[in-house]
């Protein structure tokens, strides 16, 4: 006879669970609709940021405490619900605060915005994941967990890649916290000095694209595979070091 007493617990566990998700799924999907719904990404534009640069300029130097508390804010919400306007924000701190202040403020609001996406991410999907291609990703899992730093610190480098996209496919792999706060961390410095550095010339900037040269990106691009070297060291050492099988 199964005993109830010990069934309970579990089940109920499995619907705290189960309701707890439910409520952080709403609360993301709440916050992007209410976004586009009030079409708030029109405070967002370059054009609207050039308008007031001068009142956004004025306010930040008579209340800097406030101005950097409410920056690292809106970048932490940008940045955790996947929100348009991470670019143009790194450049509105770089006119403000100056490129070296602009890209500690910047690094701050991105790594926890960028963790809680995450955190979302696992929280929400992993098991679901696991659940459904756990055969199919298991290598795929076990490569990435030995290498998450090299393997991140790569995918933040190189701009190719998507910072929400990132940000929410680590969620699904084994990665721990830590390697992926410190990866993210390290790996967002140089693409946000870049921004925030252009951003000193908020007023003649027509286009975010035009911050970034394909010189640029091919520099990234190499920082991004000298992050891998690491890893092909590791590999290539252990090939080498690999006893040969003896033979009969």
């Amino acid at each position: 006879m199964p005993d109830s007493g010990k069934t309970a617990p579990v089940a109920n566990q499995a619907a705290t669970s189960n309701h707890g998700r439910i409520i952080v799924a709403l609360v993301f999907v709440a916050a992007s609709s209410a976004f586009f719904y009030f079409d708030l990404g029109r405070y967002l534009s370059l054009d609207a940021m050039k308008d007031n640069r001068d009142r956004l300029l004025s306010f930040a130097q008579t209340h800097y405490s406030t101005a950097v508390g409410l920056y690292i804010l809106v970048y932490v919400v940008q940045t955790a619900f996947s929100l348009p306007g991470g670019a143009l924000m790194t450049l509105v701190g770089g006119f403000l605060f100056g490129p070296v202040l602009a890209t500690v403020y910047v690094n701050l609001g991105a790594t926890i915005g960028a963790t809680l996406a995450f955190l979302a991410a696992r929280y929400l999907l992993r098991d679901w994941v696991e659940r459904k291609f756990g055969d199919r990703l298991a290598s795929l899992q076990a490569g990435f967990e030995r290498n998450a730093f090299s393997y991140l610190l790569t995918l933040r480098l190189i701009p190719l890649f998507p910072f929400f996209l990132v940000n929410l496919v680590s969620g699904l792999t084994r990665v721990g916290v830590g390697t992926y706060i410190l990866a993210t961390s390290i790996g967002i410095i140089p693409g946000t000095f870049v921004y925030a550095f252009a951003g000193r010339q908020l007023g003649t900037i027509n286009s975010v694209r035009e911050v970034v040269s394909p010189n640029v990106l091919l520099a990234f691009t190499l920082l991004g595979l000298l992050a891998l070297l690491p890893m092909i060291y590791k590999k290539v050492s252990a090939a080498r070091h690999r006893p040969e099988s003896s033979v009969g």
